[in-house]
């Protein structure tokens, strides 16, 4: 008699579960129960500068609470990004490199290209400094790094903007990225985030190009120093991105809203300030884009 009313019990549980089961797939209609629908969730693949610096964790949380949404921010390279995006994994994409960008929008994978913030690459090294390349621009010092050709270089090596932006530094000051310096011995492929590789160049001594908001905020733990900060070249643009075909639309149209905002402007330019002395990042949506 136990054994029939339990069995009667374990039927009757996995019934209603079942049935809770197709009123949640289902929505609802318009019933009542329409509060059981699952939160919904945008999903935003983001350079890694703005994770590891830990801008998103401070704005994540606002914009959940404002357009009552799970966001997904999933810190990537920027080819990998791109890759998610063509694919339709991600809803969204903030990143920070203009020639991929626009060949992504007119390869129809994107929407439009917003600029929200700004901020500049920077070369860091060892603070003796044995290739001697502080202050010099951004070329003659990769051509320094070059010529000495002992002291390691560490590249993110992950098809990142960061990692484009070396490539184009290196060809501007007059070498064959790929048969040149990609298989120098005192290059070091990291294939990493943008922390992991200041982490890794410090532990090595060694040189890295690195946007100054992620420097900033390792700079503690590091010994590294910033030594060349000039050039039009370093300038670093980070954008928002729709992905032409999410599902969520308007919640990714809702994203750039967000960013853009003059509310999250400030925020975004007042982000780190106290921590650190100086802007991580600029605000710039709504102006022309920052030549230099």
């Amino acid at each position: 008699m136990k054994n029939k009313v339990l069995q009667r019990a374990i039927i009757f549980t996995l019934l209603m579960v079942i049935a809770l089961g197709s009123l949640l797939s289902a929505g609802c209609g318009g019933g009542g129960l329409s509060v059981l629908t699952a939160q919904q969730r945008l999903r935003v693949a983001t350079t890694t500068s703005l994770y590891d610096t830990g801008l998103w964790g401070y704005l994540e949380p606002k914009f959940e609470e404002k357009y009552d949404v799970q966001l997904d921010v999933i810190s990537v390279g920027s080819g990998v990004a791109f890759d998610w995006g063509r694919r339709g994994d991600v809803d969204v994409i903030t990143i920070h490199s203009k020639a991929d960008e626009l060949k992504f929008i007119a390869d129809g994978y994107g929407v439009e290209r917003v600029i929200f913030a700004y901020n500049h690459f920077i070369i860091v090294g060892p603070a003796d400094d044995p290739a001697g390349i502080k202050d010099l621009t951004p070329e003659a010092a990769f051509q320094k790094i070059y010529e000495t050709g002992t002291t390691k270089f560490v590249s993110r090596g992950d098809g990142s903007g960061t990692h484009s932006k070396e490539k184009a530094i290196w060809k501007a000051a007059g070498y064959n990225y790929n048969t040149t310096i990609q298989t120098a011995s005192w290059y070091v492929n990291a294939s990493g985030g943008m922390g992991q590789v200041l982490e890794m160049a410090s532990e090595l001594n060694a040189y890295t190009l690195s946007d100054i908001g992620t420097f900033l905020a390792y700079q503690s733990g590091l010994n590294l120093v910033s030594l060349v900060e000039q050039g039009s070249i370093m300038l670093n643009v980070y954008s928002v991105i729709v992905v032409k075909n999410t599902k969520m639309l308007d919640m990714a149209n809702n994203m750039v809203t967000f960013l853009t905002s003059p509310e999250i402007q400030e925020l975004i330019g007042e982000y780190g300030v106290k921590d650190y002395g100086q802007q991580l990042f600029t605000p710039c949506a709504g102006q022309t884009e920052p030549t230099e």
